[in-house]
């Protein structure tokens, strides 16, 4: 089984770099472990909700907990390349490489363009004022993000287009892949 995981700040393009190669294997968002945990409380999927179960369950159950949890999920799948999206710290990085190679792909992208990106897009976890767009950044800084970003064995900048993106992302995935 090869594992790769991806990870930036929000707005950087992780879902376009994910969609862009779902064909060639199956996607585990860490994000969805905790979608999952408000479904059982019976709360609402908010970016602040989202955010305050992330943080209960790791200072409860421990940093590693969502990884943990990815963990159990991918060893009952049978698939031969799984994809991780939604790394928050170094902690996750250094459970998934207990168990597997596990090499890193940062999407990066300037933060004047990340931050209008989400302003834009559709997602019900989504802030649309700049001002909470930044405290979300400084939650995810606050898990430890920059340290995972900094531990990327790969970076694509994504300051251009889709197509781009999509193209950097299914070349660079191969080469990881024929040499895992």
């Amino acid at each position: 089984m090869k594992v790769i995981g991806l990870c930036g700040l929000p707005g950087s393009g992780k879902s376009t770099a994910i969609n862009a190669i779902k064909d060639l294997g199956k996607i585990i968002n860490m994000g969805d472990v905790v979608r999952i945990e408000a479904k059982i409380r019976n709360l609402e999927p908010t970016d602040e909700i989202l955010g305050k179960i992330a943080k209960d369950l790791r200072e409860k159950e421990g940093e590693g907990i969502i990884a943990q949890k990815c963990v159990e999920l991918i060893k009952n799948l049978e698939a031969d390349i799984i994809f991780i999206d939604g790394i928050r710290s170094i902690t996750e990085v250094d459970i998934f490489r207990k168990h597997w190679k596990f090499p890193l792909i940062e999407i990066a992208a300037k933060d004047k363009l990340r931050y209008k990106r989400i302003a834009q897009r559709d997602r019900s976890d989504d802030s649309k004022d700049f001002i909470e767009i930044f405290e979300r950044d400084k939650r995810e800084i606050g898990f430890g993000i920059i340290n995972v970003l900094n531990e990327a064995n790969f970076k694509i900048t994504n300051n251009s287009t889709i197509k781009r993106l999509e193209k950097k992302t299914r070349e660079i995935v191969k080469t990881i892949i024929n040499s895992y």
